[in-house]
């Protein structure tokens, strides 16, 4: 029984993980080196995250710069940035890549945090997934006495309950961060 519980617990911790991950690239009116964090750029034929090709700051709350480590990185970094869905204009001056992150407006936050929302919801289906996952594999235990396992399944609901709730919190959290002007 246990095993079974670590096992839905570690695929639920997976699923929340996963969700924080989906949430770090939502662009917010605030300037994070998180959005770029799912791109990738062509280095010496290798598909490489912006990361590991040059160095990523914030100077000011609504400006992200980036340093590639090797000049001739520029344009493709460059490249990369203006054909993904993130809706910025990258400016180079030969030496930096600046992008200005500009207010979002009302609408658009309506949309992001309408995205957020389902977002959630997927990961919350998925946790009651890997619920039913561990009910099924518990009753196919014929081993077992009846009170051992209605107990696992209190327990399962118990850590269900608290996914589902962690999920809520990161997801109000992030619409804050959304709406936040």
């Amino acid at each position: 029984m246990e095993d079974v519980k670590n096992a839905c617990e570690e695929r639920m911790k997976k699923t929340v993980a996963s969700l924080k991950d989906d949430f770090a690239a939502i662009r917010t009116g605030r300037a994070s080196p998180t959005i770029l964090d799912k791109l990738r750029v062509d280095y010496y034929g290798q598909k490489s995250p912006i990361s590991q090709v040059a160095t990523v700051s914030v100077p000011e709350a609504r400006l992200i710069v980036i340093q590639p480590w090797d000049r001739a990185l520029i344009s493709e970094i460059e490249k990369s940035i203006q054909k993904s869905e993130l809706g910025l204009n990258p400016s180079n001056d030969g030496k930096v890549i600046r992008i200005a992150i500009p207010p979002l407006t009302e609408q658009r936050r309506k949309e992001l945090v309408k995205g957020a929302k389902a977002t959630a919801e997927t990961s919350r289906v998925g946790i009651r997934n890997i619920r039913r996952d561990g009910l099924e594999d518990i009753k196919k235990r014929t081993d077992v006495p009846e009170d051992a396992v209605k107990k696992a399944e209190e327990e399962l609901q118990k850590l269900t309950d608290s996914y589902v709730a962690q999920i809520n919190k990161v997801l109000d959290e992030k619409e804050k961060e959304i709406l936040e002007v």
